[in-house]
């Protein structure tokens, strides 16, 4: 799949559109050879998504604006839920299917660690979320079907509404777009900016949703890590200090000198760098991560090479990043010490670029190699496909 930007340039749309108006981009996400979209899986198999255990669902349906349900998956059966006014939506369904997993290539203008997940949705005429705010950047393809949309802009004269204790709206919104969405249309919605989809027929619908951390979150990451680690265990000194008039007083000096003494933790690079890359690279969905009942040793893999055309590939959904430098990758959260023979393979895996026969053979005559990768493998990040 490509994005068909017409007079747009990724460019121009960061410059343009990133985080500061909505777009629609009609017929925008197009097969390469086809010239249109194809879906890359149908209602029957997200409801085979919907049923498994490891995986986050929920069906929304309401019977008018007022009287709207929430249930949450696993779900066994779905003939209950009539033929209109519902909605079925899988989180991170790009974990799981490798097909929907392609709809991220198109959007690789934007760094890997903003994105959050594909999630995917099967409605009913009528059905729907109703309107509402999300704190993330949001690109919608419309699949198979037709949809409503409505994007408005930031309005402080929104009320909150809250029709269902999971299942958070706003008030009726005035559109700046107003659009019928059909198959490869991509309708991009920038955070605070308040929509509303309802389906017009049977409709799937791709949302790519790219979130940011909050500073909240952050800082309370960074503590956490700075706190498992023994990290900052120093205390404040102040071997200057002046008599002071008042000891009830808490002066701006001593103020500006704690504070200074706070962000000196940030000011470490080798501690920043180490956090923010292991952070960003913890994916918040579920992972199809199965570790090997015997673990693998980087012998075992040599030969298994030599004897045997094999892959060896990562999960879906996986996050990784090679810091600059080349002497870490990050995988899933986890860091890996790199040296300068095990670069080019570090390479590969921070780019999740399937391991194939024609590479495998130089890549295990090298003891580094293979014990990186028997790591990667034995956590489950990896798998040899055979």
């Amino acid at each position: 799949m490509i994005i068909n930007w017409g007079e747009l340039t990724p460019q121009r749309f960061l410059s343009e559109y990133w985080q500061k108006k909505p777009l629609l981009i009609k017929k925008g996400m197009v097969d390469e050879f086809e010239h249109q979209f194809i879906d890359p899986l149908d209602a029957n198999e997200l409801a085979g998504l919907a049923m498994e255990e490891e995986i986050q669902s929920r069906i929304i349906s309401h019977k008018n604006e007022s009287d709207w349900s929430v249930e949450h998956g696993p779900f066994e059966h779905f003939d209950q839920y009539g033929e209109q006014d519902w909605t079925l939506l899988v989180q991170a369904t790009n974990n799981w299917s490798a097909e929907t997993n392609e709809l991220l290539k198109p959007f690789n203008f934007i760094p890997s660690w903003r994105l959050d997940d594909v999630m995917v949705s099967f409605s009913t005429p009528g059905g729907g979320v109703g309107a509402h705010l999300d704190q993330y950047d949001v690109f919608i393809i419309q699949g198979e079907g037709k949809r409503h949309w409505q994007v408005a802009l930031p309005d402080d004269s929104l009320v909150n509404l809250l029709p269902h204790p999971d299942l958070k709206q706003v008030s009726e919104i005035t559109p700046v777009i107003d659009v019928i969405t059909e198959s490869g249309d991509i309708l991009y919605i920038p955070p605070n900016h308040a929509h509303k989809g309802t389906a017009i027929e049977n409709s799937l619908n791709y949302s790519v949703g790219f979130q940011a951390p909050s500073a909240q979150e952050l800082w309370s990451a960074f503590a956490d890590k700075l706190l498992d680690q023994d990290l900052a265990t120093a205390r404040f000194a102040d071997p200057n200090r002046q008599p002071t008039k008042n000891p009830n007083v808490m002066s701006d000096a001593d103020k500006q000198a704690l504070k200074q003494f706070m962000l000196k933790e940030l000011d470490n690079e080798a501690v920043f760098n180490d956090f923010v890359s292991s952070y960003l690279t913890k994916n918040h969905h579920q992972l199809d991560i199965v570790e090997p009942e015997d673990e693998i040793t980087p012998q075992q893999l040599s030969k298994l090479v030599e004897q045997q055309l094999v892959s060896i590939e990562p999960v879906l959904g996986l996050k990784s990043h090679l810091n600059q430098d080349k002497t870490k990758v990050y995988i899933n959260g986890d860091s890996f010490e790199l040296c300068p023979k095990t670069q080019f393979l570090a390479i590969h895996l921070a780019n999740n670029e399937p391991l194939h026969p024609e590479i495998l053979p130089s890549l295990t005559a090298c003891l580094k190699n293979n014990q990186l990768l028997t790591r990667v493998i034995n956590m489950g990040y990896w798998y040899i496909l055979d």
